[in-house]
């Protein structure tokens, strides 16, 4: 069971998905307006947002944004657009998900369950490769900061800072940052990344291209003259202290 915020101003729709959500036993609360979501997400913190876009106050994406700014939960858009360049948007914007209108109450709970599994904690960075740790033993890697040159990346804190200045992650860039960190110095491929840090098989590599674009501004860097993340072409992504 989960606290699912549904921002959605239209009350017909509304009202079918906080029954459709309440069925599969999550509790709903709602919102009909962008500055409303806004107060609930500080006031009373869900585990998961339900974002549509079409919002008679402000723009959804600018909600997404702000949203961002003061919290890490989970938040899953409701579009009438699924081209790509709505989805790099909405990505970079911090969604986690999105689902494409019209949509069921079905589709939007599958969803959310998804979500929620892949955001669930312990959050703890997985065990390097090749790593022998005891069944159920906390990776050494959640205690401790790892250091890639002036990158500091503390697991535990979930705060990363780049000579000293902290940078301001998406829950989803951190966990990549974090998990390309604690595997330093060596190729990670694009199916482990998946499998680790989404936890599922299946995700467009577009969506990791957007994030490690993400991840590249906010280090300084570009992917043509990258200093800490290092494409191998063919084979996966690598971490590594400028030289």
């Amino acid at each position: 069971m989960a606290s699912v915020l549904l921002v959605e101003d239209d009350p017909v729709i509304r009202s079918a998905l906080i029954e459709v959500l309440s069925a599969h036993g999550h509790v709903v609360h709602s919102a009909s307006q962008g500055f409303e979501a806004l107060r609930e997400v500080t006031q009373r913190p869900p585990d998961v947002v339900v974002l549509d876009l079409g919002l008679p106050d402000l723009d959804g994406t600018d909600v997404l944004r702000m949203l961002r700014g003061i919290s890490q939960v989970p938040v899953v858009v409701a579009t009438a657009r699924d081209d790509d360049a709505e989805v790099i948007k909405l990505l970079n914007a911090g969604a986690d998900d999105y689902v494409v209108k019209p949509f069921s109450g079905g589709q939007l709970a599958a969803r959310l369950g998804a979500v929620l599994r892949r955001t669930a904690p312990p959050a703890a960075v997985p065990y390097p490769a090749g790593g022998a740790e005891q069944a159920g033993a906390v990776p050494a890697a959640a205690h401790r900061a790892l250091q890639v040159g002036e990158l500091v990346v503390d697991p535990a804190a979930r705060t990363a800072h780049l000579a000293g200045q902290e940078l301001r992650l998406t829950r989803r860039e951190f966990d990549l940052l974090a998990y390309l960190a604690a595997h330093a110095d060596q190729v990670v491929s694009r199916r482990r990344i998946l499998a680790d840090v989404w936890r599922q098989p299946y995700v467009e590599d577009q969506t990791i291209d957007v994030h490690l674009s993400a991840l590249r501004r906010k280090l300084g860097e570009r992917a043509a003259q990258p200093r800490y993340l290092h494409t191998v072409r063919g084979i996966g992504i690598k971490l590594v202290a400028p030289r």
